[in-house]
C-alpha cells in the first residue's frame, strides 16, 4: 500500500448520507487517492485521476474471468439481466451493443423528443396540488420515466410499475443491501424481463417508430442482438434513464432554490451552463468501480490484475484544480467537462437526453412557479452510492 492514507467512513452513516462532501474534502487532504476501509478498496477522487482511469483501457467493468464468483441461486433472475448489460461489459460485446443503441439514440431522435418533453412538463405542472407537495413525486420522477417510455415505445401508463421494478433492481447497488433487498430485486428483474419479453414479441409482429422496433430491426439485420440482450438493454435504459435523472432534477432544484438563483439562469443563452453546474455540483451517482486488467501504476500505487478501484465522481467534480471555489454553486460558471456522466468507453449514452430534459424542464418549472419555495429541510435517501432526495417538499 505504500504511503496511501487509510480512512474509515460508513456509507450508511446518517451524517455522511446527508453530506458526503465533507468526507471527500478530508480525504482530498491526503492526495489524489486513498484507501476506503469500509469498501476495502482504493478510491480516486481527483478530477485528473478519475478521468484517466475512466479512459484507460487497462481498467474495465468486467470481472477478470478467473476471479468471477458464483452468485447465490436466489439472485439468478437479477444476474441473467446483468449478464447482457453494456454497463457491465467490455469490448467486443460492449462495442456491438453500444453501437446498436447509439444508432437508435441519434441526435435527431433525441431532438424530436423536445416538444413532447415540454408538453409533459406543462401537463405535470398543471396537476400540481394546492398547498405543500412533494416535487419529486409530482415532477422529477414521472417526467423522465414517461420520456423513456415514449422513446422505447412502451405504454406510458406502465410508468409507475417500471419505477417500482427499477427502484427494486437498483437497490442492489446500495451500501445498505440486505437479503430482503436481494429477494425484491430478483423478483422485480423476473417480472420486468417477462413484461419486456412479451412486449418485444408484440413489436416483432407490429413494429412502430420506437427504439424497441429499431433494436429488433438491427437484430434481424444480422447484427445479432439476441432477445436477452434486447430485454436487458430496454431494462437498462428504463433504469438508468430515469434513476439518475430523477436525482439530478431533485438535487438541482434544491440547489437552485437554496442559492436563490436569479431568473437569468434559465434564459436560453444561460441554461446550458446552469444545467452543467447542477450536474457538477451535486451529481446523482457518486461512485463507479473498475477492475484492473494488468499491473498498472497510478501515482504511487501499483494495481494488480483483478484489483478494484472506486472512482468518486462527485469528489472529482469538487476538485479545486479545474474549478475555482468548487464548493460554491455558480450557475454562470464556464462549462468544463465534469465526471457526472463518466468518460471513455462507458460514457453515459443517455447524457444528451438527460441534459435535454433538464434544460427544458427547469425553465418551464421556474417560469410557471416563480414563487416556488422549499417548505421542509430536504433529506437525502440512504442509497449511497447513488445520491438523491427522499422527497422535496415545496409550495408554489
Amino acid at each position: 500500500m505504500g504511503l496511501m492514507k487509510r480512512l474509515t467512513q460508513p456509507p450508511t452513516d446518517p451524517a455522511f448520507v446527508q453530506n458526503p462532501y465533507s468526507f471527500y474534502e478530508e480525504a482530498r487532504q491526503h492526495g489524489a487517492m486513498f484507501f476506503w476501509e469500509d469498501y476495502d478498496m482504493v478510491c480516486a477522487l481527483s478530477h485528473a485521476t478519475v478521468s484517466m482511469i475512466l479512459k484507460d483501457r487497462r481498467f474495465g467493468r468486467e470481472v477478470p474471468p478467473e476471479m468471477a464468483t458464483k452468485h447465490p441461486a436466489h439472485l439468478d433472475p437479477f444476474y441473467r439481466i446483468e449478464a447482457h448489460s453494456m454497463l457491465e461489459l467490455e469490448p467486443p460485446r460492449h462495442t456491438r451493443l453500444r453501437g446498436l443503441v447509439l444508432r437508435a439514440f441519434t441526435t435527431r431522435r433525441i431532438a424530436a423528443l423536445s416538444e413532447g418533453i415540454e408538453s409533459l412538463c406543462h401537463e405535470l405542472i398543471d396537476a400540481f396540488p394546492e398547498g405543500e407537495f412533494d416535487l419529486i413525486d409530482a415532477l422529477a420522477a414521472p417526467l423522465p420515466v414517461r420520456v423513456i417510455c415514449r422513446l422505447l415505445g412502451v405504454p406510458e401508463d406502465m410508468g409507475p410499475q417500471f419505477l417500482q421494478w427499477s427502484n427494486a433492481m437498483v437497490s442492489m447497488y446500495q451500501a445498505r443491501r440486505t437479503h430482503e433487498i436481494e429477494i425484491a430485486a430478483a423478483e422485480a428483474a423476473q417480472e420486468f424481463s417477462d413484461y419486456i419479453r412479451s412486449y418485444v414479441d408484440q413489436r416483432r409482429s407490429s413494429p412502430g417508430e420506437d427504439l424497441i422496433s429499431e433494436l429488433i430491426a438491427a437484430e434481424e439485420d444480422g447484427e445479432k442482438l439476441s432477445t436477452d440482450e434486447l430485454i436487458t438493454t430496454c431494462i437498462l435504459m428504463l433504469n438508468a434513464g430515469h434513476e439518475a435523472t430523477v436525482h439530478s432534477f431533485g438535487n438541482g432544484v434544491k440547489a437552485l432554490l437554496e442559492h436563490e438563483t436569479p431568473h437569468s439562469a434559465y434564459i436560453p443563452d444561460a441554461i446550458a451552463q446552469t444545467v452543467e453546474e447542477v450536474l457538477r455540483y451535486d451529481p446523482p451517482l457518486h461512485m463507479f468501480t473498475r477492475y484492473a486488467y494488468e499491473t498498472i501504476e497510478v501515482g504511487r500505487h501499483t494495481f494488480q490484475r483483478g484489483d478494484q478501484v472506486a472512482l468518486l465522481l462527485a469528489a472529482a467534480n469538487r476538485d479545486p484544480g479545474p474549478w475555482e471555489n468548487p464548493e460554491d454553486f455558480q450557475p454562470q460558471r464556464p462549462i468544463k467537462t465534469n465526471s457526472s456522466f463518466g468518460a471513455g468507453l462507458h460514457f453515459c449514452v443517455g447524457a444528451p437526453l438527460a441534459r435535454l430534459e433538464l434544460s427544458l424542464a427547469l425553465p418551464i418549472l421556474f417560469e410557471r412557479c416563480p414563487n416556488l419555495q422549499i417548505t421542509q429541510t430536504p433529506r437525502y435517501a440512504n442509497v449511497y452510492h447513488f445520491h438523491g432526495l427522499e422527497r422535496l417538499m415545496v409550495t408554489r
